[in-house]
């Protein structure tokens, strides 16, 4: 025999109280709205972007209370501070008015003393540009203890590789050279009929390189004949004949650029990418050549040759003394520069 209880709420033993029923809680979190078919809200979210739906106008209930501006200035205030400005503006001029026009302050004002940089130009003395002598030429001996002997001068060449000499030290070089001088092609020189080297305006006498050094034949230096130093002939320095070359300036002009050939990249500074600037001594003489050429600071890699070779090829309007076309020294630079 069974007994069955009452339930007074309905629900059998395992059901739970409705707080604590979990499908009670999802059907309370799933709103009727969230239910809407998506296609529905997005045809109605198109619609209002097109057609907005017009909302009733705005009504504003506040209204704007007056409040007493304590930052600024009243009328009598700003009254007050333009007519203290103006007081101020006219005593100060007015004072500037009694100033400038009582005699005793314009008395005083003229006899001040003004200051100014005193002119000193009458007592610089006016020096007269110097003139330049010649400074070519050439000279040289072996420290004999007696004087060059008169002997013919070698040929003249743009280099010398070797200086004449009239006592012959090595009689039996292994590399027989013809003895130069660095000469312009065009100068007059004086002629011996001599079958050995030696200076033409010096005495004859017993065969002797004369007491100077560096190989030539005089009482200078350098492997030319003569005084001077350097591998050309006469008094003076740097080649040419009696000194031949001149520096630019105490009226002379300096050479001018006409035709120029662009130096050539060496393979090892093209591979290397090497750049720089090679300074160049040069000689330019009456005709407008180059000689005389040698590095004054190289960059190495090949570019010091190909400097000097593409110079050499230079033409110049040769510098001028007394109206009268002389050669000059100067220094060129020779720029390398990649593309």
């Amino acid at each position: 025999m069974s007994v069955e209880t009452a339930n007074p709420k309905g629900t059998d033993r395992n059901s739970q109280p409705e707080d604590h029923n979990p499908d009670l809680h999802l059907e309370r979190l799933l709103v009727t709205e969230t239910q809407e078919p998506w296609f529905r809200t997005f045809v109605t979210r198109i619609k209002e972007t097109i057609n907005p739906p017009k909302l009733p106008p705005l009504e504003v209930t506040s209204k704007p209370v007056p409040v007493k501006d304590i930052w600024g200035l009243t009328s009598g205030q700003e009254s007050k501070a333009g007519s203290l400005s103006l007081i101020v503006h006219a005593t100060v001029m007015t004072l500037l008015l009694v100033i400038g026009t009582n005699e005793t302050i314009q008395k005083k004002a003229k006899e001040a003393v003004t200051l100014i940089a005193p002119d000193l130009q009458p007592y610089i003395p006016k020096n007269a540009p110097k003139k330049q002598a010649m400074g070519g030429g050439g000279g040289g001996g072996d420290r004999s203890p007696t004087p060059p002997a008169k002997g013919k001068l070698p040929r003249p060449a743009p280099k010398q590789f070797t200086p004449p000499m009239q006592v012959v030290q090595n009689e039996q070089p292994k590399l027989i050279m013809e003895p130069t001088l660095v000469i312009q092609p065009d100068a007059q020189l004086p002629k011996v009929n001599m079958p050995m080297f030696g200076d033409p305006l010096a005495r004859i006498g017993p065969p002797s390189n004369g007491p100077g050094s560096g190989a030539g034949i005089g009482s200078g230096s350098g492997g030319g004949v003569g005084s001077g130093r350097g591998a050309g002939f006469g008094p003076g320095e740097g080649g040419g004949v009696g000194g031949g070359v001149y520096k630019i300036g105490g009226g002379v002009s300096a050479p001018t650029l006409v035709f120029k050939v662009e130096p050539e990249y060496s393979e090892e500074a093209r591979k290397a990418k090497f750049q720089g600037t090679v300074v160049l001594y040069v000689v330019v003489d009456e005709k407008g050549a180059p000689r005389d050429l040698r590095v004054v600071r190289p960059l190495g890699l090949g570019l010091d040759e190909k400097a000097i070779e593409a110079v050499t090829k230079w033409r110049f309007r040769p510098g001028y003394k007394d109206g009268k076309p002389v050669p000059v020294a100067a220094t060129i630079e020779v720029n390398f520069r990649l593309l």
